[in-house]
């Protein structure tokens, strides 16, 4: 089970430390304070934090100060830096030394904490190791020993030390995002940023601002200057997801920076020098694309200087049986279970089926088959009614909620399930939380507020049932117009 995040706020004012604290334990955080710059210095040089809130002006030390001291020592570490009106220079020259990003005075505290969860995200992901074989004790790791992925091996350990442009090829749910943190991991990079930006995830019109960042009053609601992803990745390394979504007018601009290695923010004039290592990551075809115009030639000859291509799952079935015991150990310990027992006939139907979806799809179906074997060695039964879960939307579009209900005790009622309340409710979750992120175009934070759930339960949620999209590991970013 993940680790409950743990977030440092340092800041002198009690009633903001009270309020803010309340709000980041309700999310799900553990929450250490410092009232002074020097005592929350010393408090995150001295243990393992997720993210550090500070703010501007403290006793002790500043939280420009601050951040001028700390990130050299921990450069993963995330810093937000909260400022009031008028110092948003000070805020820009913070982020310039380090700090991940920074909020205005008076801020919204649900902003605040999107702000928090995807510094989290990014730190988590900067920081877990990517391991690559079957390697069953890693958390997070590449699996397969099949001569498809040693080939793939292979070319991360050849092209990870140089500075070289990689795009990473392969279908939706082959794991090109391991790929990319193993690159970056195995780099001369690595104890810098690594910032992941899902281009698929993110509205056409803020994608733009999202990489390379705003001027005050650029567009309408944007009250202050804002820092891009690539000034974030300065010194370290950008992974650039789907970018065959990005649109012709931003990958000119993107096409601009990898010729010339700087970036001008929306609204802005000046060119700021950037020294951040890309990769990119992408399932559409992309010489198809350059074909109907939808993606610049001379862009894909930029960015696939390197090539890595994934093998779907259907090429490398000889490595589902180890991606099956991997992926059971790991839900067991997210799900606080003992170690699971399988069934060698439940792996050969595993080995047997096709998967679409990959090693994305083979392993949301091991985690309903552990839900459904209850505690038991995982058998036939229970992979066959988890591929078929999986395989089908929970109610489909034509199909009404009572004639869904008399099917689902149809079922029930043949013995070809159990627990009907328990898989209607699974069913139902899954297409309301998929159809809410989808309408809320990836933004979580506005979709848990239509749910009336908590961002940690929204996440949770779109990670059980793999509704998140390929890569996406962080929230949707802050509209423009809310830094205030």
């Amino acid at each position: 089970m993940n680790p409950q995040p743990k977030i440092l706020l340092i800041e002198d004012d009690p009633g903001i430390v009270a309020g803010l604290k309340k709000e980041l334990q309700s999310e799900g955080y553990h929450v250490a304070t410092a009232t002074r710059g020097d005592d929350g210095l010393a408090q995150a040089l001295a243990q393992a934090f997720d993210v550090v809130i500070t703010d501007l002006k403290m006793p002790g030390l500043s939280g420009l100060e601050l951040v001028g001291r700390l990130h050299p020592a921990k450069p993963k570490l995330p810093i937000v830096l909260v400022t009031a009106f008028g110092t948003t220079e000070t805020a820009i020259e913070a982020t310039k030394r380090g700090a991940f990003d920074y909020v205005l005075k008076p801020f919204d505290v649900a902003e605040l904490l999107d702000l928090v969860a995807k510094a989290v995200a990014c730190n988590r992901l900067a920081s877990e190791p990517i391991e690559v074989g079957a390697a069953q004790s890693a958390r997070t790791a590449i699996i397969g020993n099949s001569r498809a992925m040693q080939t793939v091996y292979k070319e991360i350990g050849r092209v990870a030390a140089s500075n070289v442009t990689v795009l990473i090829r392969g279908e939706t749910g082959t794991g090109k995002e391991l790929v990319a943190r193993a690159l970056y991991q195995h780099s001369a990079r690595a104890a810098q940023p690594f910032i992941a930006v899902n281009c698929a995830a993110i509205p056409e019109t803020l994608l733009e601002s999202e990489l390379f960042g705003h001027e005050r009053g650029a567009f309408t609601g944007a009250q202050a200057r804002r820092l891009g992803r690539f000034e974030q990745a300065h010194g370290g390394t950008i992974f650039l997801d789907e970018i065959g979504d990005m649109t012709p007018g931003t990958q000119i601009k993107l096409l601009r920076v990898l010729q010339e290695k700087y970036i001008q923010r929306v609204g802005g004039n000046e060119r700021i020098p950037v020294d951040a290592r890309v990769l990119a990551a992408t399932h559409r075809d992309l010489e198809k694309a350059m074909e109907e115009h939808q993606f610049r030639e001379d862009l894909f000859y930029r960015l696939s200087a390197v090539t890595i291509s994934l093998p779907p799952l259907s090429q490398r079935a000889e490595d589902i049986p180890d991606l099956v015991k991997y992926f059971l150990q790991r839900s067991a310990a997210e799900l606080d279970q003992n170690s699971p027992a399988i069934l060698p006939e439940a792996i050969a139907f595993f080995q047997s089926r096709n998967w679409p979806g990959n090693v994305r799809e083979l392993e949301n179906a091991v985690r309903q088959s552990l839900l459904l074997a209850r505690g038991y060695p995982v058998g036939m039964d229970h992979v066959q009614q988890a591929s078929a879960r999986g395989r089908k939307p929970a109610v489909a579009a034509d199909q009404t909620i009572a004639s869904y209900f008399n099917d689902l005790l149809a079922r029930a009622q043949s013995g070809d399930i159990e627990c009907a309340r328990a898989l209607m409710i699974e069913d139902l979750e899954r297409e309301l939380f998929t159809r809410a992120i989808q309408l809320a175009q990836g933004n979580q934070a506005k979709a848990a507020r239509w749910l009336g759930v908590t961002r940690t339960t929204m996440r949770e949620k779109l990670t059980h049932f793999g509704a998140r999209p390929a890569g996406e590991t962080t929230d949707q970013p802050p509209q423009p117009d809310s830094q205030q």
